[in-house]
């Protein structure tokens, strides 16, 4: 067959970024090896501003710096006698009260980017600030860890950098019956395992033949797997609540899948921050806390790990556009039935004490949450995944 042919016709061919780059039979894995534990990241793009997030609202700072921008005492949702969420949190209250939440605030690292792509790259790879990786932490841990053709799904369109390998991807799936169907393209059908095409001896377009082989060999497991399950849950009708009913969906047909990813982006608040914060964070509670729902009715919440961050958080001090602009450190959220350090994990943000560009200090290197959920979650080697040790906090 023609490669230019071939290429043009197939539209599978076109979507092979979002299949694991070496991909192997599941049944030739032990579910033994791969365990329960399952890990779900949500990426807040575009740098939630954490201050309305998590309120400090008995601090007189917080209100002088955003005297327009800040969230009045009376609307806070109060969790301790200085700390509150922002109001439209009120979905996270009961995991909170039930100790189903840690909080970690002043989450950053050395010699921060305010870069939203250079700053998210350096969270997605688990890089210092001044390296520059092209295989993503989850990525680096499927290459020594994921043996399973779908050890990693990213619920999306496309795959991001953090589920990058040097040897193996992730796979990315809005729809699994989609992929399912995309997987039987016509062209499918004139390839096979056992094929001896001289076209697999060619360097590009054999290793096209192989991924659409093993790409094929996922679909029809993640599809025929996940279609059993059907999901009682009322989730959100927005992209978000899709996204986490469809996750959901995957965890309780007990695929052997480990991390999912997922994100909601719109946090990039310049102006208007009151509006549209309010309006993203109740998706996301709203969507998580139906999520949640949804695990705990089919037994799977127990063996599930949230974490939640994002790649920077904002200025302290508001904009002239009712806004903020790119800043430093933010909070990070860690859900799950497990916790040993439920609540705050350590102090709020000191903003009497920021740096010379009126940022938030960082205390703890994200990488340390990084290397916490690889060694006591995912049972990885984390020196070997983050290409150095860190210290392990103790939330789980």
């Amino acid at each position: 067959m023609d490669r230019r042919k071939f290429l043009k016709q197939s539209s599978l061919a076109s979507s092979l970024f979002f299949v694991p780059s070496f991909v192997k039979a599941f049944e030739q894995v032990a579910s033994t090896k791969l365990g329960y534990k399952r890990l779900v990241i949500i990426q807040l793009s575009g740098g939630n501003d954490g201050l309305n997030t998590i309120i400090p609202y008995r601090n007189d700072i917080y209100y002088k710096e955003r005297p327009k921008l800040s969230i009045p005492k009376q609307n806070v949702l109060k969790l301790n006698d200085d700390i509150g969420f922002h109001p439209s949190l009120l979905p996270l209250k009961d995991l909170y009260d039930n100790g189903y939440l840690t909080i970690i605030n002043n989450v950053g690292y050395p010699n921060p980017n305010r870069s939203h792509f250079r700053s998210m790259d350096i969270w997605q790879t688990g890089s210092d600030s001044n390296k520059y990786s092209q295989s993503g932490w989850i990525g680096r841990y499927l290459d020594f860890y994921g043996k399973a053709p779908y050890s990693a799904i990213e619920v999306d369109e496309s795959l991001s950098l953090a589920m990058k390998g040097e040897t193996t991807n992730a796979l990315a799936t809005l729809n699994p019956k989609a992929l399912h169907n995309l997987s039987k393209d016509s062209y499918f059908k004139n390839i096979s395992p056992n094929q001896n095409s001289i076209h697999l001896n060619e360097h590009n377009l054999g290793y096209l033949y192989k991924s659409m082989i093993d790409a094929k060999s996922s679909a029809k497991y993640v599809y025929e797997r996940s279609k059993t399950v059907t999901s009682k849950k009322e989730y959100p009708n927005n992209k978000f609540g899709k996204q986490l009913k469809t996750t959901a969906k995957f965890i309780n047909s007990h695929i052997e899948t480990k991390v999912f990813y997922t994100s909601l982006s719109g946090f990039d608040t310049h102006a208007n921050q009151l509006n549209t914060q309010k309006r993203l964070l109740a998706i996301y509670a709203n969507g998580i806390a139906t999520f949640i729902e949804d695990l705990k009715e089919n037994n799977t919440f127990k063996d599930t790990l949230i974490l939640t961050f994002s790649e920077f958080g904002r200025r302290v001090k508001q904009n002239a556009s009712a806004g903020t602009d790119h800043g430093t450190s933010n909070n990070v959220f860690i859900i799950g039935e497990q916790l040993k350090r439920q609540g705050f994990y350590n102090d709020m943000p000191n903003l009497s004490n920021l740096d010379t560009n009126g940022d938030l200090k960082f205390e703890i290197d994200f990488r340390t949450i990084y290397a916490t959920v690889l060694d006591k979650w995912l049972e990885a080697n984390d020196k070997k995944i983050l290409d150095k040790s860190f210290k392990k906090l103790n939330f789980i």
